[in-house]
C-alpha cells in the first residue's frame, strides 16, 4: 500500500512483539505493515462513540445475567420511591440558620 494518500507512522514495539510480527509476517506472506494496519483496523475499527451503553452492556454479557430478579425494575413501583425528591432539602434549611 503505497498510495500518496496514506500517512506514515513510526513505533517502538518490545522486542518478543517484533519476532511475532516476523514470525507472523513470513507464515501469512504478508507484509508486516499490512499485519500492523489490519491489527489497528480490528481494534480501531468501530468509534466508541457509535455504539449505546446497552450494546456494550449485551457485549460483556450483563444484560439477562442475573437469575431470579425480576425482568423489569420500572414496573415495580417499590423501585419508585423518593425518586426524585430532595432528601438533602432539610439538611440545607438547617445550615442555613
Amino acid at each position: 500500500m503505497s498510495d500518496m494518500s496514506s500517512e506514515r507512522i513510526t513505533i517502538r514495539v518490545p522486542q518478543a512483539l517484533g519476532q511475532r510480527l516476523r514470525s507472523r509476517s513470513r507464515l501469512k506472506g504478508q507484509a508486516e505493515s499490512e499485519l500492523v494496519r489490519e491489527a489497528l483496523e480490528s481494534y480501531l475499527g468501530q468509534p466508541c462513540g457509535e455504539r449505546s451503553s446497552y450494546e456494550l452492556a449485551e457485549e460483556a454479557g450483563l444484560i439477562g445475567c442475573v437469575r431470579r430478579a425480576p425482568k423489569d425494575l420500572s414496573t415495580d413501583a417499590r423501585h419508585f420511591e423518593g425518586f426524585g425528591k430532595d432528601t438533602h432539602a432539610k439538611t440545607r434549611a438547617r445550615k442555613k440558620l
